[in-house]
């Protein structure tokens, strides 16, 4: 019998739908992602894909410093997106934050701040294991930055399925 059952096999990006796409790649790349050049996409395969009709984009493809694809960040020029609400508090349903681990995490707040951006909360040491702390860059993006500042536990990372408050096992 085959025990093999179709599902999930590995992540693939994160689609990131803003207006301002200069700015938000200026953001990504102030933390240390590398942004590809954007490129204009239009065509019935799109339209099928999201449901929309006579839909022209600007794409440009996110890179980890590992150079794995991390967002696929996009303006619509057409159809208009009319996204001018106030960006959604942390604790909204919904895709709130990505997190990444940071190798300075004061430095790179510092950095957002002196690029006009600024921190939701504040900079936190979670049980002498992680720096955590939460940026928001243009159009309400938040970014989780972890530092691990616990080395004396190898490479576990204990913020694996864990919440604030909870041990992992």
């Amino acid at each position: 019998m085959d025990s093999h059952r179709p599902g999930v096999t590995d992540f693939v990006h994160v689609g990131l739908v803003v207006e301002d796409l200069d700015e938000t790649i200026r953001f990504l790349e102030l933390l240390g992602f590398n942004c590809g050049k954007p490129g204009m996409f239009s065509g019935e395969w799109i339209d099928r894909i999201i449901g929309l009709e006579d839909v022209t984009i600007e794409i440009a493809m996110v890179r980890g410093p590992d150079g794995s694809d991390v967002f696929e960040v996009v303006r619509f020029e057409s159809p208009p997106s009319g996204a001018h609400e106030p960006a959604p508090a942390a604790n909204r349903p919904g895709l709130r934050h990505i997190a990444f681990k940071a190798d300075d995490v004061r430095s790179v707040v510092d950095r957002v701040r002196e690029a006009g951006w600024e921190t939701v909360g504040e900079i936190v040491n979670y049980e002498d294991s992680f720096l955590l702390c939460y940026v928001r860059g243009p159009e309400g993006l938040i970014v989780e930055l972890a530092e691990r500042i616990d080395r004396t536990q190898g490479e576990r990372d204990p913020r694996r399925g864990t919440a604030p408050g909870c041990r992992p096992g």
